[in-house]
């Protein structure tokens, strides 16, 4: 099949549990490594994971087929869909993806097909996700329940009242459930779709998704670093890195300017989609104490070794940081309300600082890292729900 890939080779148990799974990053990588954590949490079933972005280099768990579908990604205004591949055409691509997924699901036949965000989002993903949601519902020897997967805050809409009920009619025609990716205690889905309540499907928190960190790689990369006696980490990071260049080159000028020093380290992540011209230009600062790289797969250990972060908000690294339990410093992306709304709901529960535009300025932003490296740690607070990926496992088996 066009768009496979076997990562390993495995046997498949006949009686075992299949689960598809469809997830289309955009712009950044969080869609994908969130879903790619529930998929990872999944050990018991069958798993293929559709993919539908750019690529992203990632290790798969033996239970984890992927299937990359020819990739098309959106500009940073969310408004223009685009081929990965400039020299494809747009309109055969849309072609080629809808009938590998249709393939897909008449070959595999899967016992419960999840959709990550649609129809809450990717509506420009109906031309492949309608024909296969309406396969699925012709039960033409196919029994499958369809779940939709969701974080937890919603972008705002321009018309919430028609987006509102796009969103409702779409889920009592095609969907089963609906799996928030949540701690109600933090953000309820009702802050961002406030016609929940019309919604007559089963709606279930999940607890947030996030990795943790290990403690034996805590270890290790502290020792690696000679962390403790006063030696201490920054770790600096924007995602996907498509947007958060300004933040990152901000850090890179405070250290330099202000906190520069033998007992200092930083270590600057970022991320695949930054341009080669910013990678290069934060490059250009390395020496022995300033370490920048693109990526690095034990990104939630590293925090949980590091004295500060100072990131984007987005979903993922703020659960990251949350599961470190570091200190934190995070600029919201302001095109839409979803991280500002996160962080300052986040900053009631960890150690958490909002960025501002002023706050980029290197001398600020060198005063606002000495102060959360110095910060006293306060009584701890409520523990979040951070099973997100174990649970939604559990009420798989649970169907």
């Amino acid at each position: 099949m066009k768009g496979f890939i076997n990562s390993h080779e495995y046997e498949i148990q006949d009686n075992i549990v299949k689960i598809l799974i469809y997830c289309q990053h955009v712009l950044g990588v969080g869609h994908f490594f969130r879903t790619l954590e529930i998929a990872r949490a999944m050990k018991d079933f069958d798993v293929i994971l559709v993919t539908g972005g750019d690529e992203v280099q990632a290790l798969l768990p033996n239970h984890v087929r992927r299937v990359a579908l020819p990739g098309l990604m959106m500009d940073p205004a969310f408004s223009t869909l685009h081929c990965v591949d400039p020299l494809q055409d747009l309109e055969a691509v849309k072609l080629e993806r809808k009938n590998i997924l249709l393939d897909l699901v008449n070959t595999e036949r899967p016992d419960v097909f999840i959709v990550e965000l649609f129809p809450f989002g990717r509506r420009a993903f109906e031309f492949e996700l309608i024909p296969v949601l309406s396969l699925i519902r012709a039960h033409q020897g196919i029994n499958c329940k369809v779940v939709c997967s969701l974080r937890d805050i919603l972008v705002e809409k321009k018309n919430p009242v028609k987006y509102e009920t796009r969103v409702i009619e779409a889920l009592h025609a095609w969907f089963d459930a609906v799996l928030i990716h949540s701690d109600p205690r933090l953000i309820k889905l009702d802050a961002s779709f406030p016609g929940i309540c019309r919604i007559k499907i089963p709606l279930v928190y999940t607890g947030f998704v996030t990795p943790l960190p290990d403690p034996e790689k805590v270890s290790r990369i502290r020792q690696e670093y000679g962390l403790g006696q006063g030696r201490r980490l920054i770790t600096a990071s924007v995602g996907g890195g498509n947007v958060g260049a300004t933040l990152l080159k901000a850090v890179v000028q405070a250290y330099r300017g202000v906190l520069s020093g033998e007992n200092l380290i930083l270590k600057a992540y970022t991320g695949p989609y930054m341009t080669q011209e910013d990678k290069d230009d934060l490059r250009s600062f390395e020496n022995d104490r300033i370490r920048i790289q693109e990526f690095t797969p034990d990104f939630v250990s590293l925090l949980g070794a590091s004295d500060l972060s100072v990131s984007m908000a987005g979903y993922n690294t703020c659960m990251n940081i949350v599961a470190a339990g570091v200190p934190a410093l995070v600029r919201p992306f302001d095109q839409n309300r979803e991280q500002r709304e996160r962080a300052v709901k986040l900053a009631e529960f960890a150690p958490i600082t909002l960025l501002e535009d002023p706050d980029l300025d290197p001398s600020v932003l060198a005063r606002k890292m000495e102060a959360a490296l110095n910060m006293q740690p306060g009584p701890p607070g409520p523990k979040l729900n951070l099973d997100g990926a174990v649970n939604t496992m559990e009420w798989m088996r649970s169907r």
